[in-house]
């Protein structure tokens, strides 16, 4: 399990195909390689991948994980490049801090991109300063996802917790403050862009409840 607050950016150092349709990528982090451990699972821009290999590197740690045909078919991971920065975070350790919500890594689609506005945040008053850039992206949901989508509800995109502002049939907007666009690879995203998204657990199980009791469960 996962929060969707990121604690690092990795990036794509490699990536190779072997086994037909299995694909390895090698990722480049400033994890303490002493505390990745092999089988250990990472959330990478939002999917759980496990560890099959690891190393030290100067001011991190390297390691590597395998895409299967289902994660490159339903996920981003399939795009991946050398040179592509993810969101990364270690899983939960009990006792660890839930700042986000529960994520489970297990990503149901891709959203696209539609629009990025950005909004200056400013103090009041005489001399008032800039706080950087606020932005507001607007995305669309796949049909199959978007009655899982509620406003002021959780939703991850690419890894990261976020809050929703407002949803309008499949379109849904959320807003991210300057601090979120510097940590992560949301200050890099474009309208186009495709990120993957992950519904709510408590959302899926509530529709699932709701679908159970329809058909007299």
């Amino acid at each position: 399990m996962f929060t969707g607050i990121i604690s690092d950016v990795g990036e794509i150092v490699s990536v190779q195909s072997f086994q037909g349709t299995l694909r390895r990528l090698r990722i480049n982090s400033r994890f303490d390689p002493e505390t990745i451990q092999l089988g250990a699972s990472i959330a990478c821009g939002g999917p759980c991948l496990t560890v099959v290999a690891f190393g030290p590197r100067e001011g991190g740690a390297w390691f590597e994980v395998d895409a299967a045909a289902e994660t490159l078919a339903l996920t981003t991971v399939g795009d991946w490049q050398a040179g592509t920065r993810v969101n990364l975070e270690r899983a939960l350790k009990i006792g660890d801090e839930l700042g986000g919500h529960l994520v489970s890594g297990h990503v149901d689609g891709i959203a696209d991109l539609v629009a990025r506005d950005e909004i200056t945040e400013r103090e009041e008053g005489a001399g008032a300063q800039s706080w950087g850039e606020t932005a507001r992206f607007t995305l669309r949901a796949p049909r199959e996802l978007a009655a899982f989508i509620a406003a002021k509800g959780s939703v991850t995109l690419d890894g990261t917790s976020l809050t929703v502002n407002t949803v309008e049939d499949d379109l849904f907007t959320v807003l991210l403050i300057p601090h979120t666009l510097q940590i992560t690879t949301w200050g890099e995203r474009r309208a186009g862009d495709r990120i993957n998204i992950e519904v709510d657990l408590m959302a899926r199980y509530a529709a699932r409840l709701a679908q159970a009791r329809a058909a007299g469960y």
